[in-house]
C-alpha cells in the first residue's frame, strides 16, 4: 500500500488559518494537527500531483475558531478557499471532488462545511468523534478518533490479576453523564471516585484499579469501525443503560475485564507502531502481482486495496488500464474474503466471477446498460462496485444490504433475484422494451452456477431466438450443475443430458482449435468480417456436431467460447466487440470459471464454502457453533431414512438441494432410491406424482417458496389425481437473512385450499415424528398455535404468568383436516380464542375462522382472533427482528391477549 497509495497536501493557503505548519499538539482539536502533521511525514505524501490518489485540503477550522472567526465567517473563507483551488488547478474538475478531503474536529468544522454543498456532498469529510446532531453524515462522512495527546504504554500500576476496585474517571470535557454520575455515586463504598476535574486518566493511575472503557455510542459513528471491534476493548452501551452501569460492570467476569485491558494494550502497541514497518508487515493480507499473476497471502487483516479504495461507482472503472483492472480484481478478491469472513454470507460463487464483474462494468455503463445477476448470490462484487462497499459488513442484516440484487436497494440492480433461471426471461423483456422505447443500451444477462439445470432458461432462449432480440447472455460455467452446500462431501454431479453437453463444450478439444480462427476474428468484428466469422464457425460447428454448440444455434443464439472467464483482458475485448455489433442479434458468451477462484481454501473445496459462517482467513476453519439438537431437516432425514429402512417403497426426490433439505444423509443410506432433478420444481412435482401412480411411496422435499414454481403440477398432477405424494417443505415461514425471496410465507395458504390435500406443521422435533394437544392449561384466554410459532405462544404464556393470567396454549398439528374436536374444546372452556400462525392472510386462522362461522360457534359470547403474518414481505434481518416486524413475537401476543382483556395500558408496555 506504501508503494501504491500517494497523498497530493495543497500548499496554498494563510498559515493563520491553514496548515502549512504543524499544530501545537494539545486540546482537544489536537487531532487536526496530529493528522496534518503524519501525513506531511508519512510515506503516503507525494510531491506530483498527477502521481496523486487523493487530494488533502488543508483547511483549519481549529485555528479559524481559536481567532474567533464566526461559523458565517467560516463557510465563506473555506467557500473562498476551495473555489481558488479549483480554479487554479484541474483536479478537483476531473472527479468533481470526489478524490479530496479535508480532516477537521467535531461540530466546529461541521457546522462551518455544512453550507457548501461541493464539499459536503462531493469531497470526503473527515470528523474527529463526530455526532449525528451537529451534522454528521453516516456512511458518507468518515469517523476518525479524537486524540488528546500521544499514545502512551502503560506505566506502573497493579498487577492485571489484583485489580479488585472498581475504579471511575469522571472528566468533563464533552462529557457531562460522567459529572451527574460521580455527584450520584459519590458516597457509593463499592465505587472509587478519582478526580473528577481531568477527561482521561494518566498510565500509572489508570492501571492501578479495574477501569473500562465505556463508549455511549448512540448518537456516534465509532471510528474504523469497519475494521476495529470497539467491543473487544470497551464497553459500548446506549444513553439509556446509563443508569445501569454499575451493575453491568460489576456483572463482568474477570476473564472478560482481563481479555479488555489486554486488547487495549495491544490497541495501543499498534497504534503507536503505525509509522513503522517492523513485525506488523506479516499479519496483513498481501496482495501482489507474480509472474503468474497477482498473489494474495490471506491474513485476519484487513486488506490494503488502494486502487478499490477509489472506485465507488462504474463510472471511476473506465479509464483503468487492463493492468490495473487486474489489480482491482485482487483487490476485490481479497477485500470479499476479508468481509464475507466476519460477517459469513456466499463466498466461493463471489470470488468465481471477479473478473467477470470487473470486466462487465469496466465496458457497460450501468445503469443505463442493465446487468442482470441470475439467482443473485453471486451479485457482492457488483454491489462493491456499485457504490455499497461501506455497507458490505451490513449484508443480510436488520436493515441491512440483502444478500441478492434488489431494485429497491440500487438503480445499478435492474432486476431482483433470490430464485434461478429468471434471467434470460427478464433480460428478454427487458430488449423488448428498450426497442419498443426507442432506446439503445445493452442488457446482459448472467446465468449458470446450477441455474441452466432449469427449464424456464431454455423457454426464454428459445423465445429470444425467434424475436431476435439485442441481448447478451453470459453462460458462467463454473462445473456447477445443483447449488452445494456445506453438508455435502463433494461437488455435485451433472443430474441430466444437458448438463453433460455443457461439459462437453468445455472439455471439446477439437471445437476449441477449429473456433480459434473465428474467435480471432471475432475480436476483430466490424463490416464484412463478420460474415467471414461465420462462415469459420458453420465449419466448426459441423465438425463437431453433437459437442452441444449447435444446441445454442439451433435457438437462434450466435455463441461464443468457451472463453477464460478469469482473463480480463479477454472478456474486456470480447465485451466491447460484441457491444459495437449493430444489431447482433441474441449472442451467448460462453465462460469458464472456477468457484472459489483465487482462495485456496474455497479452491479446495467451493461446495462446502457455497454459504459459510464467520471463519479464519488463512486456514478457511468456519467457526460453526455446535448445538445440543438436531435440526428440523436432520430430524426430517433421520425419521425418513428409519421408515425407509422398513418400507423400500419409500423413495425421495429434492431439487438440486439435497443438503439443505437434509436428503443428501438418505443419499448416502438409498443411491438408488433418492432422486435430484436439477433446479426443476416442476418436474420434481409431477416426476413424484408418476413414482406414485406406481405405487412407490415419494417424499418430495422442496423449499417452502421454490414449491411456488411447480404449484400447476401440485394441483393437476397431484391432488386431482389423488395421488400419495408426501411435500415436506423446508424453509416454512420466516427464514432469517435471506429474506423474503426465500420466505415460505404462502404453504399453509396454497397447499391446504386443494381438496384432496392433508397438511399439517409440527412445533418441535417430537411432532415431527408422532402427531392437537393441549400443552398448558388455563382460563378465560386459549391460544391455539400452528406450527413452531407455538414455541413463541409459550413463551407468551409464562410471561402472563407474570402479570397472574394464567393462559391455554394448544398446538394445532394439523391445519387439514382441522382438529375441530380440540376447536370444540377451546371455544367451549374460554372467553377468547387466538389463532397464531407464521403465515400469510387465508392461512389456517381462515380455516379456524370458517368451521366457528360454519357451525355457529361465532354467534355466541367466544370471542375470537387471528395473528398471521401482515399483508406485505418481511425482509431480510435476524429471525427475533423479523419476528418483531411481523407482529408475531412473544411480546406482541402477550400485548393482543392483554387488549382483549381490557387492559390496553398494560398491553402498550409489550408493544
Amino acid at each position: 500500500m506504501e508503494n501504491n497509495f500517494k497523498v497530493y497536501i495543497y500548499e496554498d493557503g494563510d498559515p493563520k488559518t491553514f496548515y502549512q505548519t504543524p499544530r501545537k499538539l494539545t486540546g482537544k482539536y489536537a487531532s487536526e494537527g496530529y493528522f496534518f502533521q503524519n501525513i506531511r511525514e508519512s510515506r503516503f505524501r507525494t510531491l506530483d500531483p498527477d502521481q496523486a490518489h487523493l487530494f488533502f485540503i488543508p483547511i483549519s477550522c481549529h485555528k479559524m475558531r481559536g481567532k474567533g472567526t464566526s461559523y458565517d465567517n467560516m463557510t465563506i473563507i473555506v467557500q473562498s478557499y476551495v473555489e481558488g483551488l479549483i480554479s487554479k488547478y484541474p483536479y478537483w474538475n476531473r472527479t468533481l471532488g470526489a478524490d479530496h478531503f479535508f480532516v477537521t474536529c467535531h461540530d466546529v468544522g461541521v457546522r462551518a462545511t455544512e453550507g457548501l454543498p461541493l464539499l459536503v456532498k462531493n469531497s470526503i469529510r473527515a470528523v474527529c468523534s463526530p455526532s449525528y446532531d451537529v451534522g454528521f453524515i453516516p456512511h458518507k462522512d468518515i469517523a476518525l478518533p479524537q486524540v488528546l495527546q500521544p499514545f502512551a504504554l502503560p506505566a506502573g500500576g497493579n498487577d492485571i490479576e489484583n485489580r479488585t476496585v472498581l475504579g471511575f474517571w469522571a472528566g468533563h470535557r464533552n462529557s457531562k453523564i460522567r459529572v451527574i454520575l460521580a455527584r450520584v455515586w459519590e458516597n457509593d463504598t463499592e465505587l472509587d471516585i478519582s478526580n473528577n476535574r481531568i477527561s482521561r486518566a494518566e498510565g500509572h493511575l489508570v492501571y492501578q484499579k479495574r477501569f473500562y472503557r465505556i463508549i455511549l455510542s448512540n448518537y456516534y459513528d465509532l471510528p474504523f469501525n469497519d475494521i476495529l471491534d470497539w467491543r473487544k476493548f470497551a464497553v459500548v452501551l446506549k444513553e439509556s443503560d446509563v443508569y445501569q452501569l454499575k451493575e453491568i460492570l460489576k456483572r463482568i467476569p474477570h476473564a472478560e475485564f482481563v481479555a479488555l485491558h489486554n486488547n487495549l494494550v495491544k490497541l495501543c502497541v499498534r497504534a503507536s507502531s503505525t509509522n513503522s514497518h517492523s513485525e506488523e508487515d506479516g499479519e496483513r493480507t498481501i496482495i501482489k502481482k507474480e509472474k503468474d499473476g497477482w498473489n494474495i497471502n490471506f491474513s485476519s487483516q484487513k486488506p490494503a486495496t488502494p486502487l478499490l479504495d477509489t472506485i465507488n461507482y462504474p463510472l471511476h472503472m473506465k479509464n483503468l488500464s487492463i493492468q490495473d483492472l487486474e489489480q482491482l480484481a485482487a483487490e476485490l478478491r481479497a477485500d470479499i474474503v476479508h468481509t464475507v469472513s466476519n460477517i459469513g454470507g456466499h463466498l466461493s460463487s463471489n470470488l468465481g466471477v471477479v473478473e467477470l464483474s470487473v470486466a462487465l462494468h469496466h465496458v457497460f455503463s450501468t445503469p443505463e446498460d442493465k446487468i442482470i445477476w441470475d439467482v443473485g448470490h453471486q451479485a457482492y462484487p457488483h454491489k462493491i462496485l456499485t457504490g455499497r462497499r461501506s455497507r458490505m459488513h451490513t449484508i443480510r442484516k436488520t436493515s441491512g444490504l440483502a444478500g441478492f440484487p434488489k431494485r429497491d436497494e440500487s438503480v445499478h440492480d435492474a432486476f431482483g433475484a433470490g430464485h434461478s433461471s429468471t434471467s434470460i426471461s427478464a433480460g428478454l423483456g427487458m430488449a423488448v422494451a428498450r426497442d419498443l422505447l426507442g432506446k439503445n443500451n445493452s442488457v446482459i444477462s448472467v446465468i449458470g452456477d446450477g441455474a441452466m439445470t432449469a427449464g424456464q432458461a431454455y423457454e426464454a432462449m428459445n423465445n429470444a431466438g425467434f424475436l431476435d432480440a439485442n441481448m447478451i447472455i453470459i453462460l458462467n460455467d463454473n462445473k456447477q450443475v445443483s447449488l452445494p452446500t456445506a453438508t455435502l462431501d463433494g461437488p455435485a454431479t451433472p443430474v441430466g443430458a444437458l448438463s453433460r453437453n455443457l461439459s462437453k463444450i468445455q472439455a471439446s478439444t477439437k471445437f476449441r482449435k477449429l473456433r480459434e480462427a473465428a474467435k480471432t476474428i471475432t475480436k476483430q468484428i466490424g463490416g464484412q468480417t463478420h460474415q467471414v466469422a461465420a462462415k469459420v464457425d458453420e465449419y466448426a460447428r459441423g465438425m463437431v456436431s453433437g459437442s452441444g454448440s449447435t444446441f445454442f444455434e439451433e435457438l437462434g443464439l450466435y455463441y461464443i467460447g468457451p472463453v477464460d472467464g478469469h482473463n480480463i483482458e479477454d472478456l474486456v475485448q470480447i465485451f466491447e466487440n460484441v457491444k459495437a455489433m449493430p444489431a447482433p442479434g441474441p449472442i451467448l458468451i460462453h465462460i469458464v470459471t472456477e468457484k472459489g477462484k483465487g482462495y485456496p481454501p474455497a479452491e479446495a473445496a467451493s461446495d462446502k464454502m457455497h454459504g459459510v459462517v464467520k471463519f479464519d482467513p488463512p486456514s478457511g476453519q468456519q467457526f460453526k457453533q455446535k448445538s445440543s439438537t438436531l435440526t428440523y431437516t436432520q430430524y426430517f432425514a433421520e425419521s425418513l431414512i428409519k421408515e425407509a429402512e422398513i418400507d423400500n417403497k419409500i423413495v425421495a426426490i429434492h431439487a438440486a438441494m439435497g443438503g439443505g433439505t437434509g436428503l443428501n444423509y438418505f443419499q448416502k443410506q438409498f443411491p438408488d432410491r433418492c432422486f435430484d432433478t436439477g433446479i426443476a420444481e416442476q418436474h420434481a412435482v409431477t416426476f413424484a406424482a408418476g413414482l406414485a401412480a406406481e405405487g412407490l411411496k415419494p417424499f418430495c422435499a422442496i423449499y417452502s417458496s421454490f414449491l411456488q414454481r411447480g404449484y400447476d403440477q401440485v394441483v393437476h398432477d397431484v391432488d386431482l389425481q389423488k395421488l400419495p405424494v408426501r411435500f415436506a417443505l423446508d424453509r416454512a415461514g420466516l427464514v432469517g437473512a435471506d429474506g423474503p425471496t426465500h420466505c415460505g410465507a404462502f404453504d399453509i395458504t396454497y397447499m391446504a385450499c386443494l381438496p384432496n390435500m392433508v397438511v399439517m406443521a409440527p412445533s418441535d422435533e417430537t411432532e415431527l415424528m408422532h402427531m392437537g394437544r393441549i400443552m398448558l392449561e388455563g382460563s378465560r384466554v386459549a391460544i391455539l398455535g400452528y406450527g413452531s410459532v407455538v414455541q413463541q405462544c409459550l413463551q407468551a404464556a409464562q410471561m402472563l404468568k407474570a402479570q397472574d393470567i394464567s393462559v391455554t396454549v394448544a398446538d394445532a398439528r394439523f391445519c387439514k383436516p382441522l382438529d375441530t374436536d380440540l376447536i370444540k374444546l377451546l371455544a367451549k372452556e374460554h372467553e377468547f380464542l387466538i389463532t397464531v400462525e407464521e403465515g400469510s392472510i387465508g392461512g389456517f386462522g381462515s380455516h379456524v375462522s370458517q368451521y366457528l362461522s360454519i357451525t355457529g360457534i361465532l354467534d355466541g359470547p367466544l370471542k375470537w382472533r387471528a395473528m398471521m403474518l401482515p399483508d406485505r414481505y418481511i425482509e431480510h434481518g435476524a429471525p427475533q427482528d423479523q419476528a418483531e416486524e411481523a407482529g408475531l413475537s412473544s411480546k406482541h401476543i402477550v400485548a393482543t391477549i392483554l387488549s382483549l382483556l381490557d387492559r390496553p395500558k398494560e398491553a402498550f408496555l409489550f408493544k
